[in-house]
């Protein structure tokens, strides 16, 4: 058998003084790792659910968020997409979904149809999961653009890191209308028909 030796502790004197040592409060550390450490459950019901399988694939890199991997168990997760139009059938389902999860957690409302019900205007189309559960992220589109769904992603991030609950859009970078590279059709009223001449 091997002799166990004692070893003596040795300490190591950084040069510089205090330098190398970085403080913080405890809020903000945490703020921070759960800023890089989502876990989202999906809950995908209708088309948008291929515009999320894209936005998923290696080409947009869920994993630079920290928001990668997918948990089927609502216990082990923390951001729920709602992706879909969700009818008055599924309600309570995503609800007692949402009611299992640990806190702190999150909520996305991806598309249209999620957000506010989309185009269906019935009795069976619940007009926006808001209705159901308090949601953070509001994404537009039908379906959303995948940068428009990063851009929601980096939004949850930056209310993480402020400790903020309160609903958020996904506004668009730039007025499509405005942007004069886009050729869209400008109507102006000539000179003329302002003096009401015609």
């Amino acid at each position: 058998m091997a002799e166990l030796k004692r070893t003596t502790r040795q300490s190591v004197a950084i040069p510089g003084g205090d330098e190398g040592f970085a403080t913080t409060r405890f809020e903000d550390l945490l703020h921070w790792a759960q800023k890089y450490s989502l876990f989202m459950y999906p809950f995908v019901t209708a088309c948008c659910g291929m515009e999320f399988m894209s936005v998923t694939s290696p080409r947009y890199d869920l994993a630079r968020f920290g928001a990668e991997a997918p948990r089927f168990s609502p216990r082990q997760s923390d951001l729920l997409w709602v992706v879909g139009t969700i009818v008055q059938r599924q309600a309570p389902i995503l609800k007692r979904i949402y009611e299992q999860m640990a806190e702190p957690k999150w909520v996305m409302a991806f598309g249209t149809c999620a957000a506010c019900g989309g185009f269906y205007d019935n009795y069976a189309t619940v007009a926006g999961i808001d209705k159901i559960v308090p949601c953070d992220i509001y994404i537009p589109g039908c379906p959303p653009r995948p940068e428009g769904v990063l851009d929601g992603l980096m939004l949850l991030q930056d209310k993480i890191q402020r400790g903020d609950r309160a609903p958020a859009i996904v506004k668009p970078r730039r007025d499509p209308a405005l942007d004069p590279e886009l050729g869209l059709v400008h109507l102006r009223r000539s000179r003329t028909s302002r003096s009401g001449l015609g």
